[in-house]
């Protein structure tokens, strides 16, 4: 791997301009044909074998149009002067379902004037409209163009807004500002690093190029495969983040390289050598990781991880490719534009190296501080709160939320996330008033927590009966999860009682994540140890390198749970209280985090975290293959690149904080998750306590069995065959095993 990247690095930098062009006009093509063509989206969010899924095929058997298709749409009237029965009022409503029913692709408009249609203060009102044949992929705008249709009902002084009935997928997530001050503050750090404007462009301009590229394949993937909308959220944030982190360790290199009087393609060669190769395993890492969520039983999480990888390819090629392109082109000139009065440049960083020394001189101490300190921030990680996250979160003001309240006020809190029941019979039925679907119904009105149960619909076929139950909890509600499963729990003879619904599959949902969360966890630690055994030969290393990297992932969760489950920073990160909480309550609040999102931040902490792991161990490696002095090597590594993980730290931080201004739930628990994981990772567990523990270990870090040194490939992703003289210590410590 050493000899290919640097004849790899060297022939991109003697050719800069024709990989620079290459580059540009790939990116160009990929994205432009993404804009032509259309980005669709899916929010498909089937999850097989559930009961769940169950209930949603079954609503698409005889049922009618519109239902089990995602094409059920509801408008909330509310009516703050009068009764919506009044009769200038009752006209316009009537006007208003006149031209919904006009409208394209409409096949079924429900009147509020129908029992359970009107709240008992007869001031506000449900319109239920159902779709057939539409686009499903744009669920935002078919519901914009339905409320846009009940203007005559606006006109008369009603209040007409659109509940969301959508699922997770189909929340509209758009990018923008948060991207572009991302941006802005990684190229402040960037400058305060470097000291020049020119070196500081490089790492922004590869890491544009590749979220472009990223981008616009997964664009294009859209027409051949279900991509969920908050795929492309995620390929920028993470593209973002590795994209300018990768490019960032090449150019320190680099820059130390030339300080030394290497020349500019020699420094650059020797750079991708062995730099290079550590982006590739780090980047493997974060692939692996996101690759396992396929195991997660969850299609949608699956779709979403693997896609996300793209992005993280596309950051991996560009660091190898487009940086030392660019880095040739440029030759001294990266050091170019010099800020006043910032030093930056390419000094080894004595500071760190003092650390580093400090750390070898007391491991024991520093180990016992580095646990408590992460003890005490992972801590309030058993505090953490899943279960669904209903709309009574969303942001104050917002259409969505304003829905929410009113349906709440009208017709309950369990409303807002009404479950479908579909039974099963035995026999074939005719009508909804026969004793066998009277049966069922009075079964399921006899539930603990049930309010309301709308009148039963037959399917054409008579053998499936559909109930609609509102309970008596809001969706986000644990106790709603509960009515579930008490349904489910129902025994007829002979009828089969499925539940399905938003609250219903986010219960299936957190069933299969805790189900195969260990598996994913224990694929991701195995082939990501595997990984690091393959680069550095070293069993010890490899394990420890995992063990640590799940020690964030406490810090992660830990955050989280203090910040949504215990509610201390809820209102900080722009989350509004629910209606009607107190003035304490308004300040701190808890708000649930969704099943999935914990496994997903898993998987993309555990491979981040490992890109400073294998940069940090692949410093002290060639130290260690100088001299053999173990401490030193650790004191040295640390120095060596204690400096640019801190940027590189500093600018995921950055990237990722400006992401918690999304007014969507799921992107701030990201935001926050992957922000203090990352914080934590680079400065306590990198600066602090993995040198401590090898240190502690001394030689065993590099220990490998002889059996298993004749297995392994001599990958050499330390670089030291291209970097500078043969090494005293070319061989893996053999403890006679």
């Amino acid at each position: 791997m050493t000899r290919f990247l640097g004849r790899l690095g060297g022939w991109c930098a003697r050719h800069g301009r024709l990989v620079l062009a290459l580059w540009v006009v790939v990116a160009a093509a990929l994205m432009g044909g993404s804009l032509v063509l259309g980005s669709p989206v899916s929010n498909d969010v089937t999850i097989p074998g559930t009961d769940a899924q169950r209930a949603h095929d079954l609503m698409k058997t005889g049922f009618g149009p519109g239902y089990g298709t995602g094409g059920t749409v509801q408008l909330v009237l509310y009516s703050a002067d009068g009764p919506l029965i009044e009769k200038r009022r009752k006209q316009a409503v009537e006007d208003a379902l006149a031209r919904l029913r006009t409208m394209p692709h409409v096949v079924e408009v429900d009147t509020p004037f129908r029992r359970g249609g009107i709240s008992s203060s007869l001031q506000i009102g449900l319109i239920a409209i159902r779709m057939q044949g539409h686009d499903s992929t744009k669920p935002a705008e078919n519901t914009r163009a339905l409320s846009k249709a009940a203007d005559p009902a606006r006109a008369a002084g009603i209040e007409v807004v659109a509940a969301d009935s959508s699922t997770p997928a189909d929340k509209e997530i758009r990018t923008g500002p948060s991207e572009i001050i991302g941006v802005v503050c990684a190229l402040l750090v960037l400058v305060f690093a470097f000291g020049t404007l020119v070196a500081a462009l490089v790492p922004i301009f590869t890491a544009l190029v590749s979220v472009a590229s990223g981008l616009g394949v997964i664009g294009l993937l859209g027409h051949v495969l279900d991509v969920p909308k908050q795929a492309g959220i995620m390929a920028t944030m993470i593209g973002l983040g590795v994209g300018i982190d990768y490019a960032l360790f090449l150019l320190s290199r680099h820059r130390r390289m030339l300080a030394d009087r290497v020349p500019v393609v020699e420094s650059v060669r020797r750079t991708v050598a062995s730099s290079g190769g550590a982006v590739v395993f780090a980047g493997g890492t974060v692939i692996i990781a996101l690759s396992a969520l396929m195991l997660g039983g969850f299609p949608l999480l699956a779709t979403l991880g693997w896609i996300t990888g793209i992005s993280v390819i596309a950051a991996v090629l560009t660091s190898v490719t487009l940086v030392p392109a660019l880095l040739g082109l440029l030759g001294h000139r990266i050091n170019a534009l010099k800020v006043p009065f910032l030093r930056g440049g390419g000094s080894s960083g004595s500071g760190w190296a003092g650390l580093g020394s400090w750390v070898a001189r007391r491991p024991w101490r520093v180990l016992a501080g580095s646990v408590i300190v992460l003890g005490v921030v992972a801590a309030p990680a058993l505090a953490l709160k899943l279960g669904p996250l209903d709309d009574g979160y969303g942001t104050q003001g917002s259409e969505p939320r304003r829905a929410y309240e009113l349906m709440a006020t009208g017709f309950g809190p369990g409303a807002n996330g009404p479950l479908i029941v579909v039974a099963e019979l035995p026999s074939q039925v005719a009508d909804p008033k026969d004793p066998i679907v009277d049966q069922v119904a009075r079964e399921v009105q006899d539930v603990d927590g049930v309010a309301h149960v709308a009148t039963p619909k037959v399917n054409s076929s008579g053998r499936s009966v559909m109930l609609q139950v509102v309970t008596d909890y809001a969706p986000s509600d644990t106790r709603a999860s509960d009515v579930v499963k008490d349904i489910r729990a129902i025994s007829l003879p002979g009828i089969s009682v499925h539940v399905g619904g938003k609250v219903a599959a986010m219960t299936d949902a957190g069933t299969r994540m805790a189900e195969r969360t260990p598996l994913v966890i224990g694929v991701v630690v195995l082939l990501s140890a595997l990984l690091l055994l393959l680069a550095f030969r070293a069993p010890v290393v490899a394990v420890k390198a995992a063990v640590m990297n799940l020690i964030s992932l406490g810090a992660a969760f830990g955050a989280l749970a203090l910040v949504f489950s215990i509610g201390l920073g809820s209102r900080l990160v722009g989350m509004d209280a629910p209606a009607g909480s107190s003035s304490l309550q308004a300040i701190f609040f808890s708000v649930p985090i969704e099943s999935y999102v914990p496994l997903m931040l898993f998987a993309v902490l555990f491979g981040l975290s490992m890109d400073y792991e294998v940069f940090l161990l692949t410093a002290v490696r060639q130290a260690y293959h100088r001299h053999g002095d173990n401490a030193r090597a650790v004191a040295e590594g640390l120095g060596s690149t204690g400096r640019v993980i801190t940027s590189a730290a500093l600018i995921m931080v950055a990237v990722f904080v400006a992401f918690i201004a999304y007014p969507d739930p799921m992107v701030k628990t990201f935001g926050v998750g992957l922000a203090v994981a990352i914080a934590v990772d680079a400065t306590i567990i990198r600066g602090f306590l993995v040198p401590a523990t090898m240190v502690l270990l001394g030689r065993l870090n590099w220990w490998c069995p002889r059996w298993l040194d004749r297995l392994l490939p001599n990958l050499s992703v330390e670089g030291h065959e291209e970097d500078g003289p043969a090494p005293q210590h070319p061989e893996p410590v053999k403890l006679g095993v």
